[in-house]
């Protein structure tokens, strides 16, 4: 009898063992005859030149460099700093790859300073970006460049964190 009960037991336990492994095979993933879902069919999608997955556009991607769009200047200079080259040279790089793109660079000033100088300044801000580009390979018909002076602020404070701010140049894509 006790026996029995010990085989029983053992029974008992063998089967719950493979019903437990049965049921974690099946949380796996599918096999090749099941339809994979969408999630996964993007995911199985072949990688683009940038790195992305064909279909997700890099621009629009917060772990991209591309995401970033702006480049920031010193007080009353328009010379890109080493620091914000990794910028240009990637959007340098996404535009020779993407030759349908066009940019619109806009230089941006801070609210200190004339109007007339606040706009050569912006003008000379934006030109230095695309001159960088152009060195880099873009053709200058992917580029266009304006000069808003501190007409069009990121930031509406009147002390330094806000104007460095403003400081920029952004690069906006008219055309990806």
């Amino acid at each position: 009898m006790k026996i029995k009960k010990a085989a029983n037991l053992v029974a008992v336990s063998m089967v719950l063992v493979l019903a437990a492994c049965a049921s974690q095979q099946a949380k796996q993933a599918p096999t090749s005859e099941a339809t994979p879902s969408p999630a996964q069919q993007q995911g199985a999608q072949t990688q683009g030149v940038t790195g992305q997955p064909v279909g997700e556009n890099p621009l629009n991607n917060p772990n991209n460099i591309l995401y970033k769009k702006s480049v920031y200047y010193a007080f009353d200079k328009y010379n890109i700093e080493p620091k914000y080259m990794p910028i240009v040279e990637a959007h340098a790089q996404y535009l020779k790859s993407h030759p349908q793109a066009t940019v619109r660079l806009e230089g941006n000033c801070d609210e200190r300073g004339s109007r007339e100088y606040n706009l050569a300044l912006g003008q000379r801000r934006a030109d230095a970006v695309a001159k960088a580009m152009e060195l880099l390979g873009v053709p200058s018909s992917q580029i266009t460049t304006v000069s808003w002076g501190s007409e069009k602020p990121k930031a509406l404070g009147h002390n330094e964190e806000a104007w460095a701010q403003n400081r920029r140049t952004d690069i906006v894509y008219t055309h990806e």
